[in-house]
């Protein structure tokens, strides 16, 4: 099969297109023949390495896992012995970050419980935009943020992956939702449905004296004792994503900083969910829930989807069509 490879941490430069053995799926795994999956954070941060956090999930001198790619959507194409979920022939798509990765490649193993259907009536490039980024978008906003009607909602990154969803899950909870980025987001983040835009070049949330009930934070930065700072009382700050020391500060100060007084500081551990895959995919097909696809590069030209996606310009998701 072709695969986009890399054996050490550094630029797009070491991602390379090659021959690789077809993956054969354990007793619980399915083989799944991958026609789209697209490019999240984890997966550049995991190409560059240039965090300890990173080197010591993904490997302290080389990269364990030689193909990146967690979100995928395929069809199923072999199954382990004891699979009784999946069998050849179904539409599917899921998150492989728990797992072994291995999206950029015409084959892939996952467990059988990692999966979802995909609906007939959404494309695998609409399916593969969902697994994490959808997912932490409903679970940060819904679980970990308990969002209700009318809250005043703020969302961090709200033009990438992740922020595309969270705008339109936040305004279907009936939320008056602002939405931080870059300047050339804004119309896109408006057609999605943010009520307030702010370009975070010229203008910093925390310090501009309005407060919010409900905080999604994608790209955090900032020490936590600001973002608290731009809460109103009994308001949430969610991170789903930030830099390495602002996890660290998380995990280490998250609850006592949230113990001290009424706003509270939370982290989205996520949850492979098949059932919130399945919701958010029910939510697109009916069209509720809009795809955001910036571009598709075919599986050759991974190298250069992933310089584009560094540039920072995309507007929601970066796709890789493994099929063409």
């Amino acid at each position: 099969m072709k695969a986009i490879v890399y054996t050490k941490y550094g630029t797009a430069d070491q991602l390379q297109l090659q021959e690789a053995d077809v993956p054969f799926p354990k007793d619980d795994e399915v083989l799944i023949k991958g026609h789209a999956t697209c490019i999240n954070s984890w997966d550049y941060d995991s190409l560059l390495g240039n965090s300890i956090l990173v080197r010591l999930i993904g490997g302290l001198r080389a990269p364990r896992h030689q193909i990146l790619g967690c979100d995928m959507a395929g069809t199923v194409d072999a199954i382990g012995k004891k699979v009784t979920l999946w069998k050849p022939g179904d539409e599917v798509f899921g998150d492989n970050s728990g797992g072994g990765w291995g999206g950029f490649a015409e084959y892939a193993c996952m467990k059988e419980t990692m999966l979802a259907r995909k609906p007939t009536g959404i494309t695998f490039e609409e399916a593969s935009t969902i697994p994490q980024a959808g997912l932490l978008a409903l679970q940060g906003l819904r679980d970990v943020g308990k969002i209700k009607a009318g809250q005043k909602v703020l969302i961090n990154g709200a033009g990438g992956g992740v922020g595309a969803f969270a705008i339109q899950l936040a305004k279907s909870h009936d939320a008056e939702v602002t939405g931080v980025d870059r300047a050339s987001k804004f119309e896109m983040m408006r057609s999605l449905g943010a009520d307030h835009v702010i370009d975070y070049q010229q203008e910093d949330f925390t310090r501009n004296g309005k407060g919010y009930d409900l905080i999604l934070d994608n790209i955090a930065t900032r020490s936590m004792f600001e973002y608290k700072r731009a809460l109103n009382p009994g308001g949430i700050f969610v991170m789903t994503w930030g830099t390495t020391a602002r996890i660290l500060e998380m995990a280490l100060l998250g609850k006592l900083i949230s113990a001290t007084g009424n706003r509270k500081i939370r982290l989205v551990g996520l949850d492979y969910s098949p059932k919130d895959m399945a919701h958010l995919a029910g939510m697109m097909e009916a069209g509720t829930l809009k795809p955001v696809i910036d571009k598709c590069f075919p599986l050759a030209e991974t190298p250069e989807a992933f310089r584009y996606f560094g540039e920072g310009n995309y507007q929601g998701k970066v796709v890789i069509k493994v099929m063409q």
